[in-house]
């Protein structure tokens, strides 16, 4: 049985450096794309449904399927198939909860690797990940 392995990509330069580093890296293994859409956190977030935290999310959700579109392109010049999806909310959350309920073998996640008050104040999804995850994380910078 072939490996299961979560790519979460957001079309930025480093979810196209996992995607390509995961297709090099795993030949045989079977690879998803997941695009977070995410939705804003807080107290009241609490009490809604994420599609309605999220100003204009039919527009949001139109813009995740063509990310998701330019990675299947990323596949095909690769000659892999590239299964996609995406969800809203939290990203670090749907990550690390996608790849536990679905039972992936490893999360390939790319980082901007940002560094001091940038880091500070931006957070960093991959280190979230990393630090909550149960799965193997692979991060690629």
């Amino acid at each position: 049985m072939s490996q299961q392995i979560l790519v979460p990509y957001d079309g930025s330069p480093p979810s196209k450096k996992a995607l390509e580093y995961t297709f090099e890296t795993f030949p045989d293994a079977n690879v998803s794309a997941l695009y977070v859409v995410p939705a804003p956190e807080g107290y009241w977030a609490a009490f809604e449904d994420p599609e309605e935290r999220i100003p204009n999310a039919d527009k949001a959700q139109d813009r995740g399927r063509d990310i998701l579109d330019e990675a299947t392109e990323i596949a095909a010049e690769h000659d892999r198939e590239l299964d996609t999806g995406f969800e809203l909310g939290q990203p670090d959350h749907v990550i690390v909860e996608k790849a536990a309920d679905e039972q992936y073998d490893t999360i390939v996640i790319g980082s901007h690797g940002r560094e001091g008050i940038s880091r500070i104040l931006l957070g960093s999804v991959a280190e979230k990940v990393v630090r909550r995850s149960p799965t193997p994380v692979v991060v690629v910078r």
